[in-house]
């Protein structure tokens, strides 16, 4: 596993003036390179043809005259920021599918709610006024009737339902159909341009580039921005690790016993740093170094460590980092067989125990979220090592889940684009490594259907926690099987597929029943049912609820 270590502030009023001016050389000129070798790839792979006679490690060796060291290091983080940017394209690609993917099911939608108001309007113009029998729109005596989720508009006569309902929905629809086919054709355009195009990148950041015409600070003090801008272009260099060198890396030295470092720079001059610490991971690097260190020479290929090291400018000072390969901890509990500790992401999870950490993003600050986002995962976490037994998390694409349903209920979409999955998922597995926990990734397909409809009821807990239950049991390699009454309902093309199918159907049908009435479902009757409203007792569900399950009706044959 790699591992970046921080060292301590290394002030630069403490080095002499050579060794500063010799420093800035080299991040100067390693960043440029650097932007080179990563742009003449950009410009190969927009024309389709070489621009050099040479490879691109003598190309950049000779043009910025520097030895095979610095230019390997140039040449590999170029080629590492080529592959950054080809998965980013794909990620950009798939993410702007599924919003082409949401705006045409929205459109259809609509389509549908159009024709269906249409259809009503042009019974009324016949003066014989029909209404579907799902609709929310109907007729009860002598008034006509809209049922919303939260209350009920009552029209008393023809007149006032048609102009002042119909016309006007029908209206509102219209417009919005317009407004999504205009969408639609933006995203498919920029689809288009995202598969045909090749992106370069702003060496420095785009957000500060743009910042030099619209921030005010920098609009009269354009040297200002000069300044910031070349700090955040010019202040980072990464030299990759050897492991047949004698300390792991060919430019740097760190000699363990007298914490010292010694790099030789571009322009020549030898950088000595004394008593460069870190403050967590000492121990490790001295011990990957020393150990490196003892390997004989002819060895040190087949049994090294590479040990990389990254220099930072901080303006007054500079950070050294010093990346390694930590093997994992060899007494970590990876046993399945007397339980899990089972997480929905949300909370925490034969069931043994369940219970739930809550914590309310909403107002909170980027920082308070992280801190309040570590704070559960090391209690989660120390909670699994007292209990002696592995997490087991969803393995989540949230890229796609938080594109793919934007007309979709906005308190939802907006709790969804402020929780942290990956910071969380992050510090859980940080923690779980530094305290030798073993954490499970499974497939989150279906884990809320299953446990909602399955286990909320029999277990009395709720949706998030049936369904890190239903996660625990996935790494357990446990299969969740219909109940037999659901099972009954299953049409024929439905019932041979793998159960993940069986589920699919059954949620979709479920769909519109609310969390609390799924309390109030029958599942251990042995006795058939024909429709999923039979799977309820008689009032719990809504009128309109009721009256769309009886129609998903059982498609096998009665026995």
């Amino acid at each position: 596993m790699k591992k970046a270590y921080f060292s301590k502030r290394i002030y630069k009023n403490t080095l002499p003036t050579v060794y500063l001016d010799a420093i800035s050389h080299s991040l100067l000129l390693f960043n440029r390179a650097k932007h080179f070798a990563f742009q003449t790839q950009v410009v190969e792979k927009r024309s389709g043809k070489s621009k050099r006679d040479k490879s691109l490690h003598l190309t950049v060796k000779n043009r910025f005259e520097m030895n095979d060291y610095y230019t390997n290091s140039v040449v590999q983080e170029a080629n590492a920021l080529m592959k950054s940017q080809s998965e980013l394209k794909k990620m950009y690609i798939s993410t702007k599918e599924e919003q082409i993917k949401s705006v045409k099911k929205k459109i259809k939608t609509t389509k549908s709610r159009v024709t269906t108001l249409t259809k009503i309007k042009h019974s009324f113009i016949k003066e014989k006024p029909s209404f579907n029998k799902t609709s929310r729109e109907q007729q009860k005596g002598n008034f006509f009737v809209v049922e919303f989720k939260k209350k009920t508009d009552i029209y008393y006569h023809a007149y006032q339902f048609e102009h002042h309902y119909l016309d006007i929905q029908i209206q509102v629809l219209k417009n919005r159909l317009g407004r999504l086919e205009f969408r639609l054709d933006r995203l498919q355009k920029q689809l288009k341009t995202l598969k045909n195009n090749e992106k370069s990148v702003v060496f420095g950041g785009e957000k500060l580039f743009k910042g030099q015409h619209t921030l005010h600070h920098y609009q009269n003090n354009h040297k200002l921005w000069v300044e910031d801008w070349e700090q955040s272009r010019y202040s980072k260099m990464t030299i990759s690790g050897r492991k047949d060198a004698k300390y792991g890396n060919f430019v740097f030295t760190y000699v363990p016993t007298t914490k010292n470092i010694h790099f030789t720079t571009l322009n020549g001059v030898i950088v000595e740093i004394p008593n460069l610490v870190f403050p967590y991971g000492q121990e490790n690097i001295e011990k990957v170094i020393q150990s490196q260190v003892n390997i004989p020479s002819n060895f040190k290929k087949e049994h090294g460590n590479a040990v990389a090291w990254s220099v930072e400018d901080h303006g007054d000072y500079y950070i050294f980092k010093c990346i390694l390969d930590i093997p994992e901890e060899e007494n970590i509990n990876h046993s399945k067989s007397d339980g899990v500790v089972g997480v929905d992401l949300n909370v925490k999870g034969q069931l043994i125990k369940s219970g739930v950490f809550e914590f309310e993003l909403e107002g909170k600050s980027s920082g308070q979220a992280t801190k309040m986002i570590e704070a559960e995962a090391i209690r989660l976490v120390d909670l699994a090592g007292k209990l002696t037994k592995p997490i087991v998390i969803e393995k989540l694409n949230t890229t796609k889940s938080k594109v793919s349903n934007s007309y979709g209920n906005k308190k939802a979409n907006k709790k969804m684009s402020m929780f942290a999955y990956r910071k969380l998922i992050s510090a859980i597995k940080n923690r779980a490594n530094k305290m030798g926990v073993a954490v499970w990734e499974v497939n989150p397909a279906y884990t809320s259907q299953i446990g909602k409809i399955k286990y909320m009821k029999r277990l009395g807990i709720s949706i998030h926690q049936a369904a890190s239950y239903v996660i625990a049991r996935r790494a357990m390699r446990f299969k969740e099987k219909l109940p037999p009454v659901l099972h009954s309902l299953l049409p024929e093309k439905i019932v041979g597929l793998h159960h993940w199918a069986q589920w699919k159907w059954v949620s979709r049908c479920l769909s519109d029943i609310h969390t609390h009435c799924l309390y109030q479902i029958e599942l251990s009757i042995p006795s058939m049912h024909y429709s999923m409203s039979d799977l309820f007792t008689p009032g719990a569900l809504p009128d309109l609820v009721e009256k769309g399950l009886s129609k998903k009706e059982s498609r096998k044959p009665i026995a």
